[in-house]
């Protein structure tokens, strides 16, 4: 058997991630690979601070990619941070809220559950009892923008929430870094992850975290090592730390960083405030074309993330032909709901490279021509023209 060489077919991405990676860093993966400890790649690795610094809005020294996908970098704040025998409280509106979970027990702490409707913001009353009935907790968690929802929650509000209680944070803002609203430290979020494949339209593979002070003198003081070697920041930062001299802790994906890198100068290019307002904007197109058709959201427009957009599937539509169709007839890729909106939501990204009007109208256009197609009763034909209208 002979196997030659991978080519995939150009997609047009569209799902909850990845999402589409410009021309500019693809070139950069090619780049030539050079050695992790490398004065040049050490020269790359402080500026990849600074660029992280700025999507995060931090000033935090504790910045840096952890060399594995976003679930690491949730990984990276659990290990790091939750002891055995601590209290956490865990918001739960989503899949997310449930992996943050496993994380605490894993770490041998105690979860206390905060649960929400899916499609629903965390609820901050709730909140605030959960810290009420449990002074003895050590950390709030949550997630910012739940990415198998598409609901956004109040993550300043959250965190000074929790800091009224003498409380740590730990926020998942994997969907969240680059298009929308995010400043670490004007909310004062002590822990941070996100990943390179959502808004920041980099290739999978790298989660950049952030810490502040007060959650490193927590690691600092730590009673027991942190259950991950790998993971130990105490170990990490002897690579990614300050300075021309670094320890080496592992064989950092060199070339995944330089696409991280030119993802992030694009991002300082745009503006990370322009970027915000661009996703805003496009968000009201596709909202327009959607509804147009006569299909609907499952988040109320208060607490919807403009780059997830949950939308029902028509009854008597079956939602895996649909995505099919969409994916072999117009290589468009959308995604389908999770856990309790499996089969009745599709997912459609709005994020990065991949947030344009181009991607908007061909997405309307394709899916008004599928449903159709299958004998949906929907409004025909008028979605994009619609979302045009919203952009003139």
């Amino acid at each position: 058997m002979t196997i030659s060489s991978f080519h995939p077919t150009p997609r047009t991405l569209m799902g909850p991630g990845p999402s589409d990676v410009s021309p500019r860093v693809l070139q950069a993966l090619s780049r030539p690979t050079i050695g992790h400890l490398d004065p040049e790649f050490v020269g790359m690795m402080d500026e990849m601070k600074q660029l992280l610094q700025y999507a995060f809005k931090t000033k935090n020294e504790l910045t840096f990619p952890v060399s594995a996908p976003g679930s690491a970098g949730m990984e990276t704040c659990f290990t790091n941070l939750v002891e055995a025998g601590d209290k956490v409280v865990v918001c739960q509106n989503g899949v997310f809220g449930g992996r943050m979970k496993e994380n605490v027990t894993r770490c041998g702490g105690t979860a206390v559950m905060v649960e929400d409707d899916w499609g629903k913001a965390v609820d901050l009353a709730k909140v605030e009892q959960a810290l009420k009935d449990n002074p003895d907790t050590k950390i709030l968690a949550f997630v910012h923008a739940e990415t198998s929802t598409g609901a956004q929650s109040d993550a300043k509000a959250l965190t000074a929430l929790a800091h009224a209680h003498d409380c740590l944070v730990i926020v998942d803002a994997v969907t969240s870094l680059g298009g929308t609203e995010l400043r670490v430290d004007d909310w004062g979020i002590d822990a941070i992850y996100s990943g390179t494949q959502k808004c920041l339209s980099a290739p999978p593979g790298l989660s950049p975290v952030s810490f502040n002070e007060r959650a490193a003198s927590v690691i600092k003081n730590r009673k027991t090592p942190v259950q991950s070697w790998f993971l130990d920041l105490s170990l990490v930062m002897g690579y990614w730390g300050g300075g021309a001299k670094r320890a080496y802790h592992h064989t950092a994906p060199v070339n995944n960083l330089y696409a991280l890198h030119e993802a992030l100068v694009i991002l300082q290019e745009e503006g990370i405030e322009n970027s915000w307002a661009r996703h805003a904007k496009m968000h009201q197109a596709l909202r327009a074309g959607i509804e147009a058709m006569g299909l609907e959201f499952i988040v109320n427009e208060a607490d919807r993330l403009p780059q997830l957009n949950a939308v029902t599937i028509p009854e008597g539509v079956d939602d895996a032909a649909v995505r099919s169709k969409l994916l072999n007839d117009y290589n468009l890729e959308i995604g389908a709901g999770l856990g309790a909106l499996a089969g009745k939501v599709w997912r459609i990204g709005l994020m990065g490279a991949a947030c344009n009007a181009k991607n908007i109208e061909y997405c309307l256009n394709a899916l008004d021509e599928v449903i159709t197609n299958m004998g949906a009763k929907i409004n025909s034909g008028v979605a994009v023209d619609t979302a045009k209208a919203k952009l003139a």
